[in-house]
């Protein structure tokens, strides 16, 4: 039997690839030059079309998108078709949305391949924190209003709320950053003003990030959650909550459909 270290030898790496936040202009060097060298490409939701129109026609794709309580394709079985692909011998790109080791599942799949003996490769790729908001106008640090920055997952597989460290995160001098955290948000509103995060805290909703169909919601903690609600605001969606947040309408470049406010604040 061939084994792991000589199986690595032979197969060609698995590129976990990040797409960057969605606009085309955005994505790497490399990770456009790897599009035009695989066979087959295993594609996320979150991967705008406008990217996945620089992968050549003749190039194989498999979608595995997944969002929240709708798994088109289970990670236990992203993991396993990524190693069935591999062995194969096709050049594979498993393309994600933003970076893939930034809430993107990348450790998960890459840990997958290493213990089948599959040679990987990591293409880092702008995470949507930083994407996002510099096409929002929101700086995440200013030496006057945040001090430091948090990256935090609004959903976790937990059935039974977030396990967050919520007086921690209650920090007025840190921007605190979402993912994924629409799902949640009242919970996530609730439990920072519980822990003594002012009411009025500025904070924003980045719906389709350096997209052309990028909208903005300027609000404040206490209305953010009933904001996001009376504006339908779904799918991909960035939540940003802290003093810097209030800078957005000031320092506005990109052009985006601002939501008014629902309530009068």
């Amino acid at each position: 039997m061939t084994s792991a270290i000589a199986m690595a030898h032979i197969l060609s790496p698995v590129y976990l690839v990040g797409a960057g936040p969605g606009d085309p202009d955005l994505l790497t060097v490399k990770a456009y030059r790897l599009f035009r060298e695989v066979d087959v490409v295993v594609y996320d939701k979150l991967v705008s079309p406008a990217i996945m129109d620089l992968i050549p026609p003749g190039t194989t794709r498999i979608f595995a998108g997944k969002q929240a309580r709708n798994h088109h394709m289970p990670q236990e079985d992203i993991n396993d078709l990524l190693v069935d692909l591999a062995m194969t011998g096709r050049k594979i790109l498993r393309l994600k949305g933003g970076d893939p080791f930034v809430f993107g599942r990348g450790a998960e799949e890459s840990l997958h391949l290493a213990k089948h003996g599959v040679p990987f490769e990591i293409v880092p790729g702008i995470t949507s924190s930083t994407g996002c908001t510099a096409y929002a106008g929101i700086p995440l640090t200013h030496r006057d209003l945040a001090h430091s920055v948090r990256f935090v997952t609004g959903h976790t597989k937990d059935a039974d709320g977030l396990k967050l460290n919520w007086e921690s995160l209650a920090d007025p001098d840190t921007t605190l950053v979402i993912y994924m955290g629409l799902i949640n948000i009242r919970e996530i509103t609730e439990q920072l003003m519980a822990h003594g995060l002012d009411a009025e805290t500025p904070a924003a909703a980045i719906n389709q990030g350096t997209r052309p169909e990028q909208r903005v919601l300027s609000t404040t903690l206490k209305w953010l959650a009933e904001d996001i609600s009376t504006a339908q605001i779904t799918g991909a969606t960035l939540l940003v909550i802290g003093k810097v947040a209030g800078l957005a309408d000031q320092l506005a470049w990109f052009p985006h459909a601002a939501i008014p406010d629902a309530q009068a604040k």
